[in-house]
């Protein structure tokens, strides 16, 4: 059974901006090997529209960075679902559309052979958590504090005990650390 993966950057103070990071190539080396074992990207609506609004580009003009040339042939080269109430249609290579979020449909992916699948996005990942099929959190909390911005948690029904797995250092001061759930899930 494959793993249904939270992964995401936020900052220390927990609000997720892409913006707000800088990706060093130590933490590209990092996210090109997670896109290399990762069987989808499960995605929302604005994630889904601000990866594709700048990666393929990438692969069209590579930027002469090795790290950040490979990223963007791996998020370009992998399959994305993306969960969007309000698309129509999504034009980015290897994307397909769902329009609601079916715990049944997860738990079915979650079956399937192949690699892990990693949730992206801070409302889909609540969500997948509020459905219990999160297994396993991958965060990247970067040394910046924001303010505001929008929180990763938002919407939680419930509370969520992790056990702490372990952690990776980056010269950049982010951390990432890995955690499952000590409750059972489905």
């Amino acid at each position: 059974m494959r793993k249904l993966i939270a992964a995401i950057n936020m900052t220390l103070d927990g609000f997720c901006d892409h913006t707000a990071s800088v990706a060093d190539e130590e933490l590209h080396k990092h996210y090109n090997e997670l896109l290399s074992n990762a069987g989808a990207l499960l995605y929302g609506r604005t994630t889904y529209q601000l990866m594709e609004s700048y990666w393929p580009a990438i692969v069209e003009h590579p930027t002469g960075n090795k790290a950040v040339d490979e990223f963007a042939v791996l998020i370009d080269d992998i399959q994305k679902i993306v969960f969007s109430r309000t698309l129509k249609s999504v034009d980015w290579k290897n994307s397909v559309l769902k329009h609601e979020v079916i715990k049944d449909d997860i738990l079915e992916l979650k079956q399937q052979a192949g690699n892990n699948l990693f949730a992206g996005s801070p409302g889909l990942i609540a969500e997948f958590i509020n459905l219990g099929l999160v297994d396993e959190y991958q965060i990247c909390v970067h040394p910046i504090i924001l303010g505001s911005g929008l929180p990763l948690f938002k919407n939680m029904a419930n509370r969520v005990d992790l056990k702490l797995l372990k952690t990776k250092e980056f010269a950049s001061g982010a951390i990432v650390q890995y955690y499952e759930p000590t409750a059972p899930r489905v």
